[in-house]
């Protein structure tokens, strides 16, 4: 299994722009949210939890960022736990609200990670490999966290194998 940093490292470097970043933390959480909504169905209460899809592929999810952190992996459970609450609070609501919320938040997501691709100049990581698309949310959570002076020690080894971020210029056109 790949580590944290080869994990970090590799999606990085497909992440260097910082407006692209900057998009990533609007659209990365909205569409995790919109997975989290759009698995709550079907669904059943048991034990006071709504179970269903999403409450699987969450575990599933955690389960793998704990085996890479420890600390990440907390972070992470507790951001999907936020999302299945959402999900299944919108999941007893009518389809209309429920489909209707769960679509907007994907779509209106990938725009936005697609406009900040645009400003990396570079496909996003998952066209190339498939883990960037669970890779993606930790990434989040690790820049939010370099950007507080959390993990410095992730931090470089992380810029050491993708670079610092910066701002891309503009290509002439020629």
């Amino acid at each position: 299994m790949k580590t944290l940093i080869d994990h970090l490292g590799q999606y990085a470097e497909y992440h260097r722009d910082r407006r692209n970043i900057a998009t990533h933390f609007v659209g990365i959480p909205m569409i995790v949210l919109a997975v989290a909504v759009l698995l709550s169905r079907p669904g059943f209460e048991a034990f006071g939890l709504w179970l269903s899809p999403a409450a699987l592929v969450s575990l599933l999810s955690a389960r793998f960022y704990f085996r890479l952190d420890g600390a990440y992996g907390l972070v992470m459970a507790m951001v999907l736990l936020l999302c299945l609450w959402v999900g299944a609070g919108l999941a007893v609501q009518s389809t209309a609200l429920w489909l209707g919320a769960g679509l907007a938040l994907f779509v209106v997501g990938w725009i936005i990670q697609f406009v900040g691709h645009h400003y990396e100049g570079r496909k996003p990581a998952f066209v190339d490999d498939l883990s960037g698309l669970i890779v993606g949310p930790l990434f989040v959570v690790a820049e939010l966290g370099f950007l507080m002076g959390l993990r410095r020690e992730v931090e470089r080894a992380v810029e050491e194998r993708a670079g610092p971020t910066c701002i891309r210029e503009k290509k002439a056109a020629v």
